[in-house]
């Protein structure tokens, strides 16, 4: 992996076990990328001898490890390492992240990030007009959109989900336009009222009960 010289190497903290099976060779990954200089810490802990580091993680099993933000767990290999510690200086993959939280039926820990930063849900964005996220990943999505209906942070997104509905798919262009309605914001309106004339008949559909929820619509 080579490293942009005006990245920061970000730190990292390794939780194992004596026993473990995998715990070696994460350990042995991250060490590399440490000798390296791609990580500029690294905290190695025994949750037997400190259970409470366990506790303050939140999590039950190791290996598990966080690079930056990214909080991994379970066997990684030195590749996917070093992928994520790149992502991590670079301030980048969060919406592959959120994709893997997703998929992995970690929606609880999704509403997490993006309630510490609601900036996050322009990744969840990037997943929704992306063709080759999987479904699961996208019910996941809507799922945190719908967490956030009517609140400031979706509001914030209107422009990006207005893009989405320019799409040539029509199942992106109908969930963008259902996450606008539940933005509440009148902004969205000039968005969606654009898609009550759609080609396709549930983006029709869509668009019509999406104007109906934001403000000033016709009654």
């Amino acid at each position: 992996m080579t490293r942009n010289r005006e990245t920061t190497p970000p730190d990292a903290l390794l939780l194992l076990a004596p026993g473990c099976a995998h715990c070696p060779a994460v350990l042995e990954g991250l060490s590399r990328l440490l000798k390296a200089g791609q990580l500029g810490r690294l905290e190695v802990v025994n949750v037997v001898a400190h259970p409470e580091a366990a506790a303050e993680a939140g999590t039950r099993s190791v290996p598990w490890c966080r690079i930056g933000p990214f909080e991994l767990e379970g066997a990684h290999t030195p590749a996917e390492l070093a992928q994520w510690t790149q992502h991590a200086a670079e301030g980048s993959g969060m919406s592959a992240y959120l994709s893997d939280l997703l998929e992995s039926q970690r929606l609880p820990r999704v509403i997490e990030l993006v309630d510490e930063a609601p900036r996050r849900l322009r990744d969840l964005v990037l997943l929704a007009g992306n063709l080759e996220t999987p479904m699961a990943v996208r019910i996941g999505v809507g799922a945190v959109f719908e967490e956030f209906a009517g609140r400031a942070a979706l509001a914030e997104v209107v422009p990006d989900l207005g893009a989405l509905c320019r799409s040539a798919d029509p199942q992106v262009r109908a969930d963008a336009c259902h996450y606008l309605g539940l933005s509440g914001a009148a902004e969205a309106r000039p968005h969606v009222r654009g898609l009550l004339d759609d080609p396709d008949e549930e983006v029709r559909e869509i668009a019509a009960e999406s104007l109906a929820m934001l403000p000033g619509a016709e009654t």
